[in-house]
């Protein structure tokens, strides 16, 4: 019996340990909430799920420690909703974010984002009135366009060494116009127009050279959000898989212990049914 809650205690803090790199997902979220993708809703269920399980464990724990069956039973219950929210999340995850990337373009290094190739719930938070302005200042206000600024030897780059650049999506999508618009380059953030007839594409006429406005209001820099978003979200989601699978392995193991526990509780020898017959069979085969 020790021995069985000496396994529980010690699986319950390896799942502790576990919430670490959920946790650590959800703020790292946030934190890119803060300077890029400015969707502060997104990591709260990452957030959540990590705490859980961290307190969730403890309740373990301290149940293994003290044999107290109580809190056995409602980390077993407790967890098992856990992983099932987190196997929806990771589900959610990967839905929401399965349509759409950059495009690519000739002689460019870097991607052209358009709003019409991604759809969903996402597209759809994103793109709205009510989210949209909030999103557009918040991306502004993190000065990554403001950033982009590059020179060698004092000197600024070429449109050349521009092209070749690796823009983020954000940078790609809102700090520039798109490339169909045929904007010429001046430095990373003032285009010209150039002399032919630009594009049928909204956004073109959208592009602004003030500082305060640029590409803020494009459907490409909306595009370039969810890009973000979608790399962001892939990224936790991996960790968020590979830790679900350890959970369910830990969760069977621990099943198993606290139903081995419950057996020696009832005197039971383990492997083996209480129930015995009164008499042995007299028949012989």
């Amino acid at each position: 019996m020790r021995a069985s809650n000496h396994l529980i205690g010690a699986l319950n803090f390896l799942t502790f340990l576990l919430s670490i790199p959920i946790l650590g997902g959800g703020i790292w979220l946030s934190s890119r909430a803060s300077t890029t993708d400015c969707l502060r809703f997104l990591q709260w269920p990452l957030i959540v799920i990590g705490i859980s399980i961290m307190v969730v464990s403890l309740a373990g724990f301290a149940g293994a420690c003290y044999r107290n069956t109580f809190l056995m039973r409602l980390y077993l219950v407790v967890m098992f909703v856990v992983i099932a929210v987190l196997i929806g999340f990771i589900i959610f995850a990967y839905v929401v974010t399965d349509k759409g990337s950059g495009r690519a373009l000739l002689n460019r290094a870097y991607l052209d984002y358009y709003l019409q190739d991604y759809s969903g719930w996402l597209e759809e938070r994103v793109a709205s009135n009510a989210y949209w302005p909030k999103i557009s200042a918040c991306v502004r206000d993190s000065k990554v366009c403001g950033r982009m600024g590059r020179s060698i030897n004092s000197v600024p780059e070429t449109p050349q060494m521009f092209y070749l650049r690796t823009l983020s999506p954000i940078q790609s999508g809102c700090c520039k116009p798109p490339t169909e618009c045929g904007y010429i380059y001046q430095n990373e953030t003032v285009w010209n127009i150039g002399s032919g007839a630009m594009a049928a594409n909204p956004d073109c006429s959208r592009w602004s050279n003030d500082q305060e406005m640029l590409c803020y209001g494009c459907d490409s820099c909306k595009a370039g959000v969810l890009a973000s978003l979608k790399k962001s979200w892939r990224k936790v989601s991996v960790i968020n898989i590979i830790v679900m699978i350890i959970l369910v392995i830990v969760y069977i193991i621990a099943y198993t212990a606290f139903r081995n526990n419950r057996k020696m509780d009832n005197d039971e020898p383990y492997g083996e049914a209480r129930m015995t017959k009164a008499q042995p069979s007299r028949i012989n085969i």
